[in-house]
């Protein structure tokens, strides 16, 4: 009679049972063993297998790197997805640099080869505008969505010319797609709510925003609270107004709308001449998300994850640090 494995009933509980992960993990991680060939080289179960496999990998035995050839930080990023439950995160690093553009340029790079990878890719999406979103919709590579329909999410025509084309961002989103793009051509903001009101209640313009409530799929920037926002460049606010947002404890704005460290609605009447989506209705997606940099945004973008507008994080470094050394 064969002398039967000690390992076969129960697991050995001392000093015996470390070995034991040890050989078990460099059967399966170096050798390339699976866990079936494993457990009858060893008299042991594949339950038992995958349950030293795990202590292995708890206890510090085996440590899994994970090194991208893609420039990113993967601590941080599993980091930000434990602490805000987050589908997905994307954080570019970028050393010393705090140049407004640099950083806009990569996050946006890094969002755009996010979005041309996504899997299954929505045939809808919704979109914001703005400087962030302008630089995501330059750096999509051609072809990389074919019959994409892509709306705008919120209200965009500008009251005033700037040099830059923030507001396009739906129309070069599915140029460089492939496919249509449905445009919400309302002011960002009007004058009176009840001009909101009545704008929505348009059939067309329910029509779109009834598009933007069924996308899976929302990429959006967000804006910080100063003088150098897109919305004031536009025409909709004035400096006073940014100043008075701020005494109010607004930390920038997510869809237009301006919200405190807490994701809440700090001017309820400005918001009620704002058109476009709800915040509220980003917590329903599939993929909400928040491309964001630059240190005038880290307020925002720490307001958002903690209100759960974001599901999906795309920023640099130093906002992902920011963020969780805020949280801590």
């Amino acid at each position: 009679m064969s002398e039967r494995n000690p390992y076969s009933s129960r697991l050995p509980l001392d000093e015996q049972r470390d070995h034991l992960m040890v050989q078990v993990a460099k059967l399966y991680y170096d050798l390339e063993r699976t866990q079936s060939d494993i457990a009858t080289e060893l008299g042991l179960t594949r339950w038992q297998v995958g349950k030293l496999l795990t202590e292995a990998k708890a206890e510090g035995i085996v440590r899994i790197e994970i090194t991208p050839r893609a420039n990113r930080k993967t601590s941080l990023e599993v980091a930000l997805q434990q602490a805000f439950k987050l589908r997905d995160a994307v954080v570019v690093p970028m050393g010393e640099i705090t140049d407004p553009a640099l950083l806009i340029d990569s996050v946006a790079q890094a969002a755009a080869t996010y979005l041309a990878n996504l899997n299954p890719k929505p045939d809808l999406l919704g979109v914001s505008w703005g400087r962030t979103m302008s630089a995501v919709a330059r750096a999509l590579p051609s072809g990389w969505n074919p019959g994409a329909h892509v709306v705008l999410v919120n209200g965009s025509t500008t009251l005033q010319q700037t040099s830059t084309r923030t507001s396009a961002v739906a129309e070069e989103f599915a140029q460089s797609a492939g496919g249509t793009a449905t445009l919400l051509p309302v002011p960002a903001i009007v004058g009176k709510s009840s001009t909101r009101d009545a704008l929505e209640e348009d059939p067309i313009i329910e029509r779109v925003l009834a598009l933007a409530e069924a996308a899976p799929v929302i990429c959006y920037g967000m804006g910080g609270v100063s003088h150098q926002s897109v919305l004031m460049s536009s025409g909709y606010l004035t400096q006073a107004d940014i100043d008075r947002l701020k005494a109010l404890g607004s930390v920038g704005d997510i869809l237009g709308r301006f919200v405190d460290h807490q994701g809440r609605i700090v001017d309820p009447a400005l918001d009620a001449r704002t058109v476009g989506l709800r915040l509220e209705a980003l917590r329903r997606k599939d993929r909400a998300i928040g491309v964001v940099a630059g240190e005038e945004k880290h307020q925002i973008a720490a307001a958002a994850l903690r209100a759960g507008y974001v599901s999906v994080l795309v920023t640099d470094e130093a906002t992902a640090r920011n963020i969780l050394e805020e949280t801590e």
